[in-house]
């Protein structure tokens, strides 16, 4: 994580002023381009090119998560379901509760779990909550209820990836059921 405006006075990119912690002053580049950038000659590298550099890999993340509007319930929660049996897959064979964790504690699922975590369950989760809110028309009061116990559960273990809480609601399993029975029903 880098600062836009350094924190110090004098720094890179400084009007006098340091910068503070702020989301908008903050951005993510790997160690070779934080050091390149903060010490390349002074306008090398604006305040303006970074912020354009963040909004752009931002536009370029939400567009990998983001989802369409489809035009039946059906299609959209076939989709859904697709999804969630990725992540249920996952879960089975490397979570905390799969028989290889329980049956090896010295086996690699703990480490492999903690990759795909980040690297395929916290995406789709997005893209399931991007697929709801962009199709809500196709929803009844039942999905919506569900909908939001699963909204709540896939932010509180993102967030928990990165903050370790004490407790979060764990993934509704009515959500998983009625995203299976309409999907059946193809």
């Amino acid at each position: 994580m880098a600062h836009v405006i350094a924190r110090n006075i004098g720094g890179p990119r400084t009007d006098g002023q340091g910068g503070d912690d702020s989301y908008d002053n903050l951005i993510l580049l790997c160690p070779t381009d934080h050091r390149t950038i903060d010490k390349a000659p002074l306008g090398t590298f604006s305040e303006e090119l970074l912020h354009s550099w963040k909004k752009d890999h931002e536009n370029w993340i939400s567009s990998l998560t983001s989802a369409p509007v489809f035009d039946t319930r059906n299609v959209l929660l076939t989709e859904v379901f697709g999804i969630l049996e990725q992540n249920r897959m996952i879960h089975e064979q490397f979570g905390p509760t799969s028989e290889n964790a329980i049956n090896n504690p010295s086996s690699s699922a703990a480490f492999v779990w903690n990759l795909r975590k980040l690297d395929t369950i916290v995406p789709n989760n997005k893209i399931i909550i991007s697929a709801f809110k962009n199709n809500t028309k196709l929803l009844d009061v039942e999905l919506i209820e569900a909908f939001a116990k699963f909204q709540a559960h896939a932010q509180a273990f993102e967030s928990n990836q990165y903050f370790r809480v004490d407790h979060y609601p764990l993934f509704p399993e009515e959500f998983s059921e009625l995203v299976k029975k309409e999907a059946e029903k193809n």
